[in-house]
């Protein structure tokens, strides 16, 4: 069986390492970002690079988007030279990027009125998991359209999770990245409260470390503030919006969500600071300063 043709849109940190993963198994892709100058390198390993998401999707059996955002999403699919507009009849369309559930949910109406199948698939995991094939896809829509798909998921991750219909993964990673942001902020103030006391840092968070508190994220959040390097990997704004949307969504079932709210205010603070564009564990930079 000939491998399905897939248009991938979005090539930043994720994005990128992901389309190298379907390069090298095989796929035959085409790819589109807005700056056109990150897609050169998959010209040369063999990737077609479209003009526009509508060109890019105009032959595509599957295509992915993975991208900041609601409003990068709407910038990629919809519109005149947007991929919805480009897909042909009965191509299966995934969303990967963190976004709002009713977003996703208005993009899936828009696909099946257009003839398509749509599926929310997004990831855990960030720049280093992305790289190695190693994310952990979370899905709502049909089983049906996710066994088209597989294959290609099955490239750049090593797990995936049916959640059930349209917006349950949408809705799982939203809660995923609250639980995260609020043990990052966290982290980031027990750090310097640490370093302010005049403990020795590295005993008291071996404790922390190595007890109770010491999740994967805490241990790896640790690591990048005690060096320091904020090299990004997931950048802190990110995290500032995957925490607003939660607390939005929050709001809609009629559950608010005071923790996030709270880590939501450190994150904004960061950004306020300038670090917005660097790794989230530089959230912690803030309190170093004051």
């Amino acid at each position: 069986m000939t491998q399905p043709r897939i248009a991938f849109l979005g090539l930043g940190i994720m994005g990128g390492n992901m389309a190298r993963r379907l390069l090298g198994a095989g796929f035959p892709l085409t790819v589109y970002n807005r700056n056109a100058a990150k897609a050169a390198a998959f010209a040369a390993a063999g990737a077609r690079v479209a003009a526009t998401p509508r060109e890019a999707a105009s032959n595509a059996d599957i295509v992915l988007c993975m991208v900041a955002d609601d409003v990068a999403s709407r910038a990629m699919w919809l519109g005149p030279d947007g991929a919805l507009a480009g897909a042909p009849r009965g191509a299966v369309l995934a969303e990967c990027s963190t976004l709002t559930v009713g977003w996703v949910r208005e993009l899936a109406a828009a696909a099946t009125a257009h003839g398509c199948e749509f599926l929310d698939a997004p990831v855990t995991g960030s720049k280093n998991q992305s790289a190695a094939g190693e994310l952990n896809f979370i899905v709502g829509g049909t089983g049906a359209a996710l066994e088209k798909i597989r294959p290609a998921l099955a490239a750049m991750g090593r797990s995936v999770t049916h959640l059930g219909p349209t917006g349950s993964g949408a809705l799982v990673k939203l809660i995923n990245n609250f639980v995260c942001g609020v043990q990052l902020a966290s982290i980031a103030e027990a750090v310097a409260l640490i370093e302010r006391s005049g403990l020795d840092r590295t005993k008291a968070l071996g404790v922390l470390l190595d007890g109770a508190p010491g999740s994967p994220l805490v241990k790896t959040m640790a690591a990048r503030m005690t060096a320091p390097d904020y090299t990004p990997n997931f950048l802190l704004r990110l995290m500032a919006k995957d925490l607003a949307y939660a607390i939005e969504e929050g709001a809609a079932h009629g559950q608010p969500l005071a923790s996030a709210t709270a880590a939501l205010a450190v994150f904004q603070a960061a950004i306020a600071a300038g670090d917005g564009e660097k790794d989230m564990s530089a959230v912690v930079e803030q309190f170093r300063r004051s």
